[in-house]
């Protein structure tokens, strides 16, 4: 089985690899360190497993993940992580990743996600997934409970679709000022985009009204 890996840490790197080569039946035949060669080296290797550490220097595994499942839908992924996160299980089911280890498991264990993914087996288990999402929504909701007024009627308005310059001739604020709140949002509700928290602000509106 053709392994593919990706960590930007080289001595963890080196050290997946050792453990997987000194199997019969696995060979790590690629590797990269950034996502920006990833998917170079994935389309010259032509692995049959792509290991993917979650987060990367300059990006996400979770979005590697879905850039190999767009390009090379033959290739399983298998998100690796240093501890549970629930927006990450999500996020990485909703990619396509086949599956999602953490990195203190034995080697014995990581070896074994590696050949059941390769064989077209989704270790991502359904009724998982939902109970991370519904963690993630009621500590969602809670957070947005709990903003400061201003910040709540920002949230609100992105939810409308609203952009900073809107919401700044809205509220009658600079819009820097909304710009530094939409920060401040995004990192109490532990979301990287703007249109996750548009999304997530849709969906607390949607349920309030039914």
């Amino acid at each position: 089985m053709r392994v593919f890996l990706l960590d930007d840490h080289e001595i963890v790197r080196h050290g997946l690899i050792a453990v997987i080569n000194a199997e019969p039946d696995l060979e790590v035949v690629g590797e990269a360190g950034t996502v920006a060669e990833t998917l170079k080296v994935v389309g010259e290797c032509n692995p049959d497993v792509a290991v993917l550490d979650v987060r990367l220097g300059d990006g996400s595994g979770v979005e590697v993940c879905r850039d190999i499942r767009s390009t090379y839908p033959d290739v399983s992924c298998l998100i690796l992580t240093s501890f549970e996160d629930d927006q990450a299980l999500v996020e990485a089911s909703l990619a396509g990743a086949a599956g999602y280890v953490l990195k203190q498991v034995k080697g014995s264990e990581l070896l074994s996600s590696i050949r059941l993914v390769g064989t077209g087996r989704i270790l991502l288990d359904r009724a998982t997934v939902r109970l991370a999402l519904r963690r993630l929504r009621e500590s969602g909701e809670s957070v947005v409970g709990e903003l400061p007024t201003q910040e709540r009627r920002v949230f609100e308005l992105i939810g409308d679709g609203l952009s900073n310059r809107e919401i700044a001739e809205e509220m009658f604020l600079a819009e820097k000022t909304v710009k530094n709140y939409v920060t401040s949002i995004l990192r109490k509700l532990g979301m990287q985009r703007r249109t996750e928290a548009a999304a997530f602000a849709a969906r607390l509106e949607e349920r309030r009204g039914k």
